[in-house]
């Protein structure tokens, strides 16, 4: 098959870019910063979304759906919201074309078909939500609202990555509604542990848990808590958020209820969202320089069957058997892929089926047949071993539960060892260029000194852990007292 893509180790951001469209993963558009989900890449996804509506569902939200288009003047209601996404907004302003008289078959902008009001096409939901829940509720007994949509959003990116930046992409936002703060944070802390077990369990990509700083929280937000992941590459990425809205978006949509008491009170709210940046997540956290290494959870395909055939004849007897074998993995919940093509060797098909990331192959020619075997290589590790056909179908479900364990713990190992605490700003500087990974260490608290670490270094503070214990030390930049290390590192 030939070498697909370049080392992690000659150029990182290569290898990414490759193995995505190598991988039949995804591709640009020809609409600028736009990608183009493909089939194969499209299904990780689904079997992600799956994982996390029922998630959700599990915790009482139900899904919902809001309109593509806010109001400018809807959307400017929360200030701090409005400012944080300007940079970033797409506005439709006519809503007409016609055609242009001096150009044949070209279409011109048609003056006369101004929009009254300029139409921001969502970069996020909350301004169209809040306006919304200010219609439905009243009471205390309309309360709680747990809605999720699953929609499209477009923030208009100058420097976009397949994945990990495009102009458009996919996600989920959550947007509850609640009479107590009390109960608006719990909610908040709830959905941030939804994505923390969600990456951990489905994805095998350690997180650590964090609030944000104030620099770094979301606009409009009172608190934002977000889960942070190591790359391969020593740079982190942010996985998911979870914010706090405190009274912000009630305020600015005057959305109150009646109390149990009689008095009137504004609501408390949270948002939550992941979006398809968790797929260039999967991609660093686990692939290597042959392709793909797919979470069982996650993979479309779980067995991918390839024969070694010499004739139609031997290909016909392998088939009988491997139907049977197919029809009983299928059985088990298991996802079957058998690669019959007689186009290509059974060498083009092994390095196709681990370029794209498929946890177990099972390989069956005449002589297997014969000795009522079967080989079984794992995408993880590369290991085979030699089966006996009568137990492969009872043995399958325990190698994939252990793959997806090797995945999470080899990348828990990576992780831990990435993680470093410094007490200086030369180490600071130093473990960042010349080890990378996340970097514990004292900081001020001030705003000034995160812009200044940032500016200087490129690092940012990805987290405040919630497990971060009481320490007493100084500021690395500052020398300022500080009670506690955060967590700082250069990111996606």
């Amino acid at each position: 098959m030939g070498k697909e893509i370049p080392s992690r180790s000659e150029d990182y951001s290569l290898w990414y870019n490759e193995l995505v469209k190598k991988a039949d993963l995804a591709e640009h558009s020809d609409v600028r910063g736009c990608m183009v989900i493909k089939p194969y890449g499209y299904s990780i996804w689904e079997k992600m979304q799956q994982a996390l509506d029922k998630m959700f569902k599990d915790t009482g939200h139900v899904n919902a759906y809001f309109p593509l288009f806010v109001p400018k003047s809807m959307f400017e209601a929360e200030e701090q919201n409005a400012e944080g996404f300007a940079k970033e907004c797409a506005i439709v302003t006519h809503y007409r074309l016609k055609n242009d008289p001096n150009t044949k078959g070209k279409l011109i902008v048609d003056p006369e078909a101004k929009l009254e009001e300029e139409l921001v096409v969502r970069p996020t939901s909350e301004a169209i939500i809040w306006n919304t829940y200010k219609k439905w509720i009243q009471s205390y007994r309309d309360l709680p609202i747990l809605i999720n949509q699953w929609a499209n959003v477009v923030r208009w990116e100058m420097r976009t990555r397949l994945f990990l930046r495009t102009a458009e992409f996919l996600w989920q936002e959550g947007h509850t509604a609640h009479a107590t703060a009390d109960e608006a944070v719990k909610e908040t802390i709830q959905m941030l542990d939804v994505y923390a077990a969600f990456a951990e369990a489905f994805m095998a990509m350690p997180v650590i848990k964090g609030k944000k700083s104030e620099g770094e929280k979301f606009p409009g937000a009172v608190d934002t808590y977000c889960i942070e992941a190591m790359m391969q590459d020593g740079k982190a990425l942010q996985a998911g958020t979870s914010h706090f809205l405190g009274q912000n978006f009630a305020n600015a949509f005057n959305v109150q209820f009646t109390g149990k008491d009689g008095k009137l009170d504004y609501v408390w709210g949270t948002s939550w969202g992941v979006s398809t940046r968790l797929m260039g997540a999967l991609i660093m956290a686990h692939s290597d320089d042959d392709g793909l290494v797919l979470p069982p959870k996650l993979a479309p395909i779980h067995v991918v069957i390839v024969p070694i055939f010499r004739s139609d004849e031997e290909l016909t007897k392998i088939t009988l058997k491997v139907d049977e074998l197919s029809a009983a993995l299928r059985k088990q919940g298991l996802s079957v892929k058998f690669d019959n093509r007689d186009t290509h060797k059974p060498g083009f098909k092994f390095a196709e089926w681990e370029l794209k990331g498929v946890p177990v192959r099972l390989a069956i020619g005449p002589r297997d047949l014969e000795n009522g075997t079967v080989e079984v290589a794992r995408r993880d590790t590369k290991e085979k071993q030699v089966m006996k056909l009568e137990e492969v179908v009872a043995k399958i479900p325990a190698l994939l539960e252990d793959i997806q364990k090797n995945i999470f713990q080899k990348a828990k190992s990576f992780r831990d060892n990435l993680i470093t605490n410094v007490d200086s700003f030369d180490d600071f500087k130093r473990v960042l260029d010349e080890k990378g990974g996340f970097v514990l260490a004292h900081w001020d608290g001030t705003k000034e000194t995160e812009v200044a670490i940032k500016e200087q270094t490129k690092a940012t503070i990805r987290c405040i852990p919630l497990d971060a214990a009481n320490e007493q030390g100084a500021c690395v930049y500052s020398g300022k007292p500080s009670s506690r290390r955060v967590l700082f590192a250069r990111a996606y």
